[in-house]
């Protein structure tokens, strides 16, 4: 596995593991229990995992994915932690880089900031530019949900069109905050709004996540 993509794995792991099977996450409705089997079906039962994107696939997913939040919770901890089956595509360096390091980061995220003492966490400049480089890439497929146009910008300047369209608001945050934002994390986003009252309260309120 990749560096990025296997220490977020990693984290993403210690994080459900330290906070038990009943914590809260970020995505709602979802315990910890059901992130870590939502994480495991998406890397060992494609025929299921497709559900997320697909609505014939969607009773089928749910259904494999409560079999799996049925387990031993320990289990599916270590499962996250040991990676995918070897035949699995999700085991090529390429397609584990490409694919998870941005999805183990926000889950991460998703177990870090659902706690009520959580904190921002500090990340290297070298992980920083990877995840703002895979920012730059699914920006605007995220960003065709925004109802207003959307810029995204790093402190340092650096800056992309997410959605083209009047009004603007521009999203000021580091790489990780801004995937926070992107993802449908608006509220416990590190990043600051610009940009016209109304369609700043419109983005808000909107959901983002693919």
């Amino acid at each position: 596995m990749s560096t990025h993509a296997k220490r977020e794995r990693l984290l993403f792991a210690d994080l459900l593991e330290a906070a038990g099977p009943d914590a809260p996450t970020l995505c709602e409705g979802w315990r910890t229990r059901d992130l870590a089997a939502h994480a495991v079906v998406r890397e060992r039962r494609p025929d299921a995992a497709g559900g997320v994107v697909l609505g014939a696939l969607r009773n089928r997913l749910e259904r494999v994915q409560a079999e799996f939040a049925a387990k031993p919770y320990e289990e599916l901890v270590q499962l996250i932690r040991t990676g995918p089956p070897r035949l699995s595509p999700f085991a090529l360096k390429q397609v584990d880089e490409a694919a998870n390091t941005v999805e183990f980061y926000v889950h991460a995220e998703d177990v870090r900031r659902a706690q009520p003492d959580w904190s921002p966490r500090e990340l290297d400049a070298v992980f920083a530019d990877a995840l703002w480089s895979r920012l730059e890439r699914t920006a605007r497929l995220v960003g065709r949900r925004s109802p207003v146009g959307l810029v995204l910008r790093r402190p340092d300047g650096r800056t992309v069109v997410a959605r083209k369209g009047s009004p603007v608001v521009t999203v000021t945050g580091e790489p990780g905050e801004l995937l926070m934002f992107l993802f449908g994390r608006q509220d416990v986003a590190k990043a600051g709004l610009e940009g016209d009252q109304d369609a700043v309260a419109r983005l808000r309120l909107s959901r983002l996540e693919m």
